[in-house]
């Protein structure tokens, strides 16, 4: 039976269009039964609605504080009977109260290697810094910012004389794959926590090519 998914998203969405369209490829077991947004001008909800999934804009400027937000988010959430929560580029951090109803089922994706440049922009932070390799980590969800257990990252050179653009445009090709795996292991029950540490079982099954200038770990499955 499909794992019920639902996924948060504040902008474009082009990591939710991965996930459905993997979905229905039949590559990923996942149902995505709900895409929330804070953002009513949001990109994903088109993509939602193209899809023919279930969606939601709930804006944060329509509430108080981010307690009762959070409140009608969690609401809609489980009124949709979803085992887990995707973070697909969600502007906004999670209260303790709603993570606490998903314990080990919140994933989240950043556009560096963590714990190295965390925050809005982790790309240009690691440009800026003069590093050369960066890439994505797909993550646990904890209270602190960018701060989970680590599930999968993938890395790819900083090239001389390019501009964020050109590297955001590598790192996205490489989330489109990590994401959508990392979903693929939590909805199989592959993913075990170890206080920090992820371990990810039945390791042995044919893997998937990559570009030979970048390296993803653990290694992505076939179809991914």
């Amino acid at each position: 039976m499909p794992f019920p998914i639902a996924i948060l998203a504040s902008g474009n969405g082009t990591n939710a269009q991965a996930m459905i369209d993997k979905m229905q490829a039949g590559l990923l077991d996942i149902s995505i039964v709900l895409i929330a947004s804070n953002n009513p001008k949001a990109r994903v909800l088109e993509r939602a609605k193209k899809a023919g999934i279930a969606h939601l804009v709930l804006d944060h400027h329509d509430f108080t504080d981010r307690a009762s937000y959070d409140q009608a988010l969690l609401k809609s959430v489980l009124a949709h009977n979803a085992q887990a929560v995707v973070l697909a580029g969600y502007m906004r951090l999670l209260s303790n109260t709603f993570l606490s109803q998903f314990p080990g089922h919140v994933l989240n994706l950043h556009p560096a290697i963590l714990p190295s440049f965390p925050g809005l922009h982790g790309a240009r932070d690691a440009m800026d810094y003069g590093v050369k390799i960066t890439g994505a980590t797909v993550h646990f969800v904890n209270e602190i910012m960018d701060n989970g257990p680590v599930v999968i990252q993938a890395a790819v050179p900083v090239k001389d004389g390019e501009n964020e653009e050109t590297l955001l445009t590598r790192i996205h090709a490489m989330e489109h794959r990590i994401y959508p795996q990392a979903v693929q292991w939590l909805a199989t029950h592959r993913l075990h926590l170890e206080g920090r540490r992820v371990v990810l079982t039945d390791t042995d099954r044919p893997k998937a090519e990559i570009p030979p200038e970048a390296m993803i770990w653990p290694p992505l499955e076939a179809g991914f």
